[in-house]
C-alpha cells in the first residue's frame, strides 16, 4: 500500500510549523556567529599615599588591618615587585592613563600636558566602554579635556573621598547605567586615604571645621603600632603613625563598599578588578622620593575564569607604566606606539617574562612646584638613586613635613646624633645612594664609598644610564658629568627652566 497523501490542510500545517522553526532557528543561528563576545569591565581600585606594606599579605605590622583588600588578594594573583613610576601623585597617575614616563608624556608635576598623548580613557571610550572616574580626578586626567563619561568628585558625592556608603552607592549606581547602555564599563574608583590629612589627626579636624568626616571601621591607638625603621620611634612619629594606619583602615573600608557594589551587581564574574596606591606614605623618606618606601605598591588582579586563587608572583618587576599597555592587550586592542611601558599579560596567565628583572623610577617635583630631580633603578637586591639637585646647599621640602613627625624629629635632632643624621640626609641628600635591598630595605645605611661594593655600583649606574640614553631622557647629561659639581649646577638651572616653560605652556595647574 501506498501512504496517504497528507491533505491540503496538513500541508499547512507542517508549512505553518516549518515556518515557525526557522523564524526561531534563524536569528540565533546568526547571534551566535555574529555577536561578538563581551568585553570584560575593568574596575581599577586605587588608594591614596598607600605604603605596600600597610598591607596585610604585603605585610603589615598590625593584625585585621586591611580585610577586604587581603580577601581581593587572596582571589587573583598579587605581586611582590611591583612599582609605580614615580611617587607623587598627579604624575603617577598620568603614568598609569598613558603608558608614558613622566619626562616623554609632559605630565612631571601637577599641570595637564599640551603633548599629542592619547589616554587609556580615550582609546576605551572609543571602543565602546562608559568610563568613570570616582575621586582625584584632576590627578587622573592627563589632557586638559580628558573624555570622562561619569566624573563624581569627593566633595559632593564620596564624602570627601572617606565615606564608603556614598562609594557604594555611587558605584552601584555607575554598574547599573553601564548594564542599561548594554556597554562594559572602565571605572577608577580612587580611595583618598590614606592621603593627609589622617584620620583623627589635628589636620584632619582643621581641614573641615564643623563637618563630621566619616570614622574608619576602626582606629588604631599609638601602642598597637609598630613604627617603620626608617623613621625614628619617638612619641609624636608613632601618634601619627598610628594616625596613617587608621586612614589605612578607612581606604581599606571603601574597598570593601566597592566590592560589594560590584558583588551585588551581579558584574563580578565578567569584571577585571586591579588594586594598587599611587606611592608610598607621606611620610619623610617616603613620598615623593626614590626609595623603596616610595615606589613599591600592593598591586593585585582580580580575573574570574582566568587567574586562579591566591597566586603570586614574586620574580617579575612590573611597573605603572605597564598598566596601559596590559589592559590594551587583554582586550585585544591596539595602543598608540609612543607607549613605554611594556604588557605583562603573560604574567596573569602564570607564564615567564624575561626582561623583568629591574625597575627604573623618577621624580621631578612636589606639588608647591619644587624641583628635585632623582632617577633610579632596582631589582630584589640592590637601588641605585641619583639626585643631580643634591649639592648639600638646597634644602628640600615636601608635603611629608607638615605633619608631627618630621617636626618631631627636628626637635629630637637638637639632642639625639642619630636622627641628627638622618634629618640632614633628608634635607640636603647626597648625589648618589646605594643600598643593600636585602640586608637594609628601608635604605638606612648608603654604600656609595664602601669599596667592596663598587662593582654592583658600577653595574647599576651603568643601568641607568643605558635606560636613560634608550629613553631620551634630558637628564642623561647630568648623570655623564655627576662628578662636577659646576655642571650639576648648570643643569639645575636649565631643568628649571625648561619646567618653568612646560608650566606656561600647559598653564593649567591642579592641586
Amino acid at each position: 500500500m501506498f501512504p496517504k497523501k497528507p491533505s491540503n490542510r496538513q500541508k499547512t500545517k507542517n508549512l505553518t510549523r516549518f515556518v515557525l522553526l526557522l523564524g526561531l532557528w534563524l536569528p540565533i543561528t546568526l547571534w551566535a556567529q555574529k555577536a561578538p563576545p563581551k568585553q570584560p569591565n575593568i574596575l581599577l581600585i586605587t588608594a591614596d599615599d598607600m605604603n605596600f606594606n600597610s598591607v596585610g599579605v604585603y605585610g603589615a605590622p598590625i593584625g585585621g588591618l586591611t580585610p577586604n583588600i587581603d580577601r581581593l588578594a587572596s582571589q587573583g594573583l598579587r605581586f611582590e615587585n611591583a612599582h609605580v613610576t614615580i611617587a607623587v601623585c598627579a604624575p603617577s597617575r598620568a603614568t598609569l592613563a598613558t603608558g608614558m614616563y613622566p619626562h616623554h608624556s609632559g605630565v612631571e608635576g601637577f599641570y595637564k600636558t599640551k603633548k599629542e598623548v592619547t589616554s587609556i580613557i580615550e582609546i576605551l571610550k572609543e571602543a565602546g566602554y562608559i568610563t568613570g572616574v570616582f575621586g582625584k580626578e584632576n590627578h587622573s586626567s592627563p589632557e586638559p579635556h580628558t573624555p570622562w563619561d561619569v566624573v563624581k568628585t569627593r566633595v559632593e558625592h564620596l564624602g570627601y573621598g572617606r565615606d564608603p556608603s556614598k562609594y557604594y552607592s555611587e558605584v552601584s549606581d555607575f554598574i547599573q547605567r553601564s548594564k542599561q547602555s548594554d556597554k562594559p564599563f572602565y571605572l577608577m574608583a580612587n580611595a583618598i586615604d590614606p592621603h593627609r590629612p589622617f584620620s583623627g589627626s589635628d589636620q584632619e579636624k582643621k581641614a573641615w571645621p564643623g563637618i563630621e568626616i566619616h570614622p574608619p571601621s576602626r582606629t588604631f591607638l599609638p601602642s598597637e603600632i609598630e613604627v617603620p625603621a626608617f623613621l625614628p620611634d619617638i612619641p609624636k612619629v608613632r601618634q601619627e603613625i598610628a594616625e596613617y594606619y587608621s586612614s589605612v583602615r578607612r581606604a581599606d573600608d571603601v574597598v570593601g563598599a566597592i566590592l560589594k557594589a560590584l558583588e551585588e551587581s551581579g558584574e563580578a564574574d565578567n569584571t577585571l578588578v586591579m588594586f594598587l596606591s599611587d606611592h608610598g606614605m607621606a611620610l619623610p623618606f617616603a613620598k615623593t622620593n626614590c626609595y623603596l618606601n616610595s615606589t613599591k605598591t600592593p598591586w593585585m588582579v582580580r580575573w574570574p575564569g582566568v587567574i586562579s586563587p591566591n597566586m603570586v608572583d614574586r620574580e617579575h618587576f612590573i611597573s605603572g607604566i605597564d598598566f596601559m599597555p596590559t589592559l590594551l592587550d587583554i582586550l585585544n586592542i591596539d595602543g598608540p606606539t609612543e607607549m613605554d611601558g611594556k604588557s605583562f599579560k603573560k604574567l596573569l596567565l602564570g607564564k615567564k617574562q624575561s626582561g623583568r628583572e629591574y625597575v627604573f623610577t623618577q621624580f621631578h617635583e612636589t606639588s608647591a612646584r619644587k624641583r628635585y630631580p632623582m632617577r633610579a633603578v632596582q631589582n630584589g637586591k640592590y637601588l641605585y638613586i641619583f639626585s643631580p639637585w643634591a649639592d648639600g646647599k638646597k634644602v628640600f621640602k615636601n608635603e611629608s613635613q607638615h605633619g608631627r613627625s618630621f617636626k618631631a624629629m627636628q626637635e629630637a635632632a637638637k639632642t639625639d646624633p642619630y636622627i641628627n643624621a638622618r634629618v640632614d640626609l633628608f634635607v640636603h641628600r647626597v648625589t648618589e645612594e646605594f643600598y643593600d635591598l636585602e640586608k637594609d630595605p628601608n635604605a638606612l645605611n648608603n654604600l656609595i664609598d664602601r669599596p667592596e661594593y663598587k662593582k654592583e655600583v658600577h653595574r647599576f649606574s651603568k643601568k641607568l644610564e643605558k635606560w636613560m640614553k634608550k629613553y631620551n631622557d634630558p637628564a642623561l647629561a647630568a648623570f655623564e658629568h655627576r662628578d662636577s659639581p659646576e655642571y650639576l649646577a648648570a643643569y639645575m638651572l636649565k631643568d628649571k627652566e625648561i619646567a618653568d616653560k612646560n608650566r606656561l605652556m600647559n598653564n593649567k595647574l591642579i592641586h
